[in-house]
């Protein structure tokens, strides 16, 4: 299998899409899309966004410190694209794409996004440098997960939400679950028990849409 030398570039796929929701110092509200974000820390929980120092929302999350990242499913994203090619100096994203401000308890001055599977509000760490782009470190304040995701036992399943990715210019909807964290070594029984949580309608191994 030969294999070709595209050179020194930023090819790394799939990629979490997510929407950055900010506000000014007025009380106006932004949303940029975001591709490069990442948890970076557990203790305590911490999670990176980079953007270019010249979008609008990268001056608001500096001079609030606060930003809230939105997850997005299928269902949002058309907005998350709009959000990412249009300008928040000449667009009001919300009300353009109907979308619904959530009020979140943990930063009462930045809202989430109605609808979103999961909101993170965070407090911003530090913003560093690094050429084309800013890397926005955040401490992660709450996680705020879609009711609809949980089990009446009050198991979370992210699997069901439809989440979205980015993959090289596209977005694709997460599919069929293969597997689960230490499913290569767990036993026969266990791996079995445990895929059987993901189950396709007809018995087949795979993703459900809530």
């Amino acid at each position: 299998m030969g294999y070709t030398s595209i050179g020194p570039t930023t090819l790394l796929s799939p990629l979490p899409v997510v929407m950055v929701s900010c506000c000014d110092g007025d009380g106006r509200n932004n949303i940029v899309t975001a591709a490069w974000c990442g948890i970076v820390n557990t203790h305590p929980p911490m999670l990176s966004v980079s953007l270019k120092p010249s979008r609008l929302s990268h001056d608001w999350i500096r001079e609030r410190g606060a930003f809230v990242v939105s997850l997005v499913d299928r269902s949002m994203a058309e907005d998350c694209d709009f959000c990412g090619v249009r300008s928040g100096r000449d667009t009001d994203k919300f009300r353009e794409r109907a979308l619904t401000p959530l009020p979140l308890s943990a930063l009462p001055e930045v809202p989430g996004i109605q609808g979103s599977p999961v909101c993170l509000p965070c407090r911003v760490h530090s913003i560093q440098p690094l050429g084309s782009h800013d890397l926005i470190l955040g401490n992660i304040l709450d996680v705020c997960v879609r009711d609809d995701l949980f089990d009446g036992d009050g198991s979370l399943h992210l699997e069901r939400a439809g989440l979205v990715a980015y993959n090289h210019g596209v977005y694709q909807c997460l599919g069929d679950v293969i597997g689960f964290f230490g499913y290569s070594v767990a036993r026969k029984d266990v791996r079995r028990k445990r895929m059987q949580r993901y189950a396709k309608p007809g018995g087949a191994s795979g993703h459900r849409q809530a």
